[in-house]
């Protein structure tokens, strides 16, 4: 079976893949759960949207590369894993700014969203 190394530590890639595929799952959840808490204005609605295809897209496309035909297929479909991070960490950061989310309320999911970030990138340098 096929194991990453990690200082001590020994992590079945397989188990990973699958704990990081719940994970992901639980943050869609959580950021349509945010979606719901933006103001129904003109620009909250633009907001709602950017911020729901952002970050439900993480745990899609990384359950795609999960199933990836080959590693290029799999390291294409974790790059729009990590962009699509990075884009869901800009619209929670533009809700907090204009104050139409109070950081509180939000602050584990922008510190999700960050460690998600850097998984996926840590998975595309490797």
């Amino acid at each position: 079976m096929t194991k990453i190394m990690g200082g001590n530590l020994d992590y079945d890639v397989k188990k990973f893949a699958k704990e990081l595929e719940k994970r992901t799952k639980v943050f869609a959840v959580h950021i349509i759960k945010i979606s719901r808490k933006v103001p129904n204005t003109p620009e909250g609605r633009v907001l709602r949207n950017q911020l729901t295809k952002s970050g439900t897209s993480i745990g899609a496309n990384y359950r795609e590369a999960n199933r990836a035909r080959s590693k290029a297929d799999f390291r294409n479909k974790i790059r729009i894993c990590e962009s699509e991070a990075s884009e869901t960490q800009y619209w929670l950061e533009i809700l907090i700014e204009c104050g139409m989310i109070n950081r509180e309320i939000i602050q584990e999911d922008l510190i999700e969203c960050g460690e998600l970030l850097a998984l996926f990138n840590s998975i595309t340098r490797s």
